[in-house]
């Protein structure tokens, strides 16, 4: 085959180091107003008047027409640490489009897209560890042998699927001395089987979430599984990290949708022959492997449930007095078993931040603004700068989607609130995947931004937005940063006993020497208070090399040693020596 015609990271048609597609990118129109490039997605060409103002009011910092800092062109890349016995028996065996020691490839493997630590870092300064080389497998044989040799010539692997992650788990371990191979999986990429009768699939673990539904929904069916990253994130990366998507609440967590899972590790392979339905037979190897976050070996497959795309589909949205009223009706929502698909909460500053994301209002489209503003401010006696919305989507047949969407409207009652209809849920649910882009709008004015999501109780809920705030505006203080800071909370799934929580922050680091050092220790100090109060390491993005100082607060240390054993029965030689989770770096 061509060499060309292969998939290889760097490429034409995504950025690479930035988040996305190169079509796609906001941009300064030079009045104040922005508009993001392409047409790949709902909001693409139109004008924002609103989001540079919405930054500069909340930030108090001037957004300047052009970028303040410049993107290092050159970018360092070290020297290769060549294992060369393991080379020679690795150009013996496979073809040379197999792998790539280019310093672009080598690069673009050596970080994920953790924003202070990994992506301010490759743009404008420089990244301190790299991979040695990049190898593509095709199949499961390939992966067999790779690993084979690795173990033979004392190579490190780490496993690549998208490059999404946000946790630092694709940081090459500053004390690794060997060769480290970066093993990206998205060749592999196809479904193997489907089995229409009992509604499942086996497929490749390399395959794109996009790529995956599109192939799905051709034949009719969809796993359900869409997280924020659906466009770049791969089946191997959602296990690896033990993810979870927008519409879990009707689909199930990846946990859920996964019924089997093939990893390849040093010592031989783990998967479940029978049954894949629910079964009781012992510790179920395979569940070993959600989160195992590369420390084992290979994924290369995992057999999913799939259905039947829905019959009915609609959003909706409430808007409610505060937050307190709307973490109150998301705590019945979750209780009240019927739970629309994706239900998620906004807190005043998320619901501020949407808005100034909404396109330039002209003639009967003002009016029509003007008049829905009147009633909710001046009619309902809304606050602007207290309220808060709830948006949903609902799937499935037409008598289940009406069923929910009667349920919501009896559990909000209560609350007096506003129901805003469709319009406005499908509106908020269509900037999911374009938000991620203005991250490096924003980033080139040196303002940087994260997002720290968290398992919550229902009982700790406000205390973790109100402490993380109070803590925030004392970190700001006290490292003396020019303007204030952006802090927002948002519920985008709920449970029996509490909800995945996400904090958004951003400040601008203008004048301030290593921002990216800076950042970080306010970021992981807001970490440490959010499981002060009641949170979690993460609800489903992993815990990498970013979170492993808090493990301690989560698992016992009996729970750490067996982790440990695992890793020590399946790879003694630590071929996978990524280093992440529990495991030392």
């Amino acid at each position: 085959m061509d060499k060309t015609k292969k998939f290889f990271a760097v490429n034409e048609k995504n950025w690479g180091h930035r988040w996305g597609y190169k079509d796609s990118a906001f941009v300064s129109k030079g009045d104040k107003t922005v508009s993001l490039t392409g047409n790949r997605y709902e909001i693409c060409a139109k004008n924002l008047p609103g989001l540079i103002p919405f930054a500069e009011d909340v930030l108090g910092i001037k957004v300047l027409p052009n970028p303040q800092i410049k993107e290092v062109e050159k970018k360092y890349v070290a020297n290769q640490k060549l294992n060369q016995p393991f080379m020679d028996d690795l150009v013996s065996v496979f073809d040379e489009d197999r792998f790539s020691s280019s310093d672009k490839e080598r690069l673009l493997h050596s970080h994920g897209q953790t924003t202070s630590d990994e992506v301010y870092k490759v743009l404008y300064s420089k990244l301190e560890t790299f991979t040695d080389l990049v190898f593509y497998i095709e199949s499961e044989e390939e992966a067999k042998t790779l690993i084979s040799l690795a173990k033979k010539h004392d190579v490190c692997l780490v496993p690549y699927g998208g490059g999404t992650s946000v946790s630092n788990a694709l940081k090459i371990p500053k004390n690794e001395k060997r060769m480290v191979v970066s093993v990206d999986t998205r060749r592999m990429n196809k479904i193997e089987s489907v089995d229409e009768e009992n509604l499942l699939a086996t497929v490749q673990c390399g395959v794109l979430g996009v790529d995956l539904e599109r192939k799905l929904q051709a034949m009719g069916y969809t796993s359900g599984h869409e997280p924020d990253s659906i466009e770049f994130s791969t089946l191997g990366g959602w296990i690896s990290t033990n993810a979870s998507g927008m519409k879990k609440h009707r689909y199930g967590n990846i946990e859920d949708i996964v019924q089997n899972i093939t990893l390849i590790t040093p010592e031989g392979t783990i998967n479940q022959i029978k049954p894949l339905t629910r079964s009781s037979i012992g510790v179920k190897t395979q569940n070993l492997i959600f989160g195992s976050e590369g420390n084992f070996g290979i994924i290369t497959k995992a057999t999913i449930k799939i259905h039947k795309k829905p019959e009915a589909s609609t959003f909706e949205s409430i808007l409610f007095h505060n937050w307190e009223d709307g973490v109150s009706f998301m705590k019945k929502v979750a209780r009240s078993n019927l739970v629309p698909a994706s239900s998620r909460l906004m807190d005043n500053s998320m619901v501020r931040f949407a808005s100034a994301l909404k396109e330039e209002k002209v003639g009967s489209k003002k009016l029509l603004e003007s008049i829905k503003n009147f009633f909710v401010f001046k009619i309902k006696g809304f606050n602007p700068k207290k309220c808060v919305v709830a948006i949903f989507k609902m799937e499935g047949s037409s008598q289940e989607v009406l069923y929910q969407k009667k349920n919501l409207k009896v559990l909000a009652k209560e609350f007096n609130p506003v129901f805003a209809g469709s319009g406005q849920g499908k509106s908020g649910y269509n900037l999911t995947l374009a938000i991620a882009y203005i991250r490096d709008f924003f980033m080139d004015q040196n303002i940087i931004g994260e997002t720290l999501e968290s398992a919550v109780p229902w009982s700790d809920v406000i205390k973790v937005s109100e402490a993380v705030t109070r803590k925030l505006k004392e970190l700001h203080k006290a490292n003396n940063l020019p303007g204030s800071f952006l802090f927002g909370s948002r519920l985008s799934k709920v449970y029996h006993s509490g909800a995945c929580m996400y904090n958004t922050i951003a400040m601008s680091f203008r004048g301030v020497e290593n921002p990216e050092k800076v950042f970080g220790e306010i970021e992981h100090a807001l970490r440490k208070t959010i499981i002060e109060n009641g949170g979690s390491i993460s609800h489903h993005h992993g815990v990498g090399k970013l979170r492993k100082d808090f493990i301690p607060n989560m698992v016992s240390e009996g729970s750490v040693q067996v982790v440990k054993d695992i890793k020590n029965s399946q790879d003694p030689t630590n071929v996978f020596g990524v280093a992440n989770n529990v495991f030392s770096d």
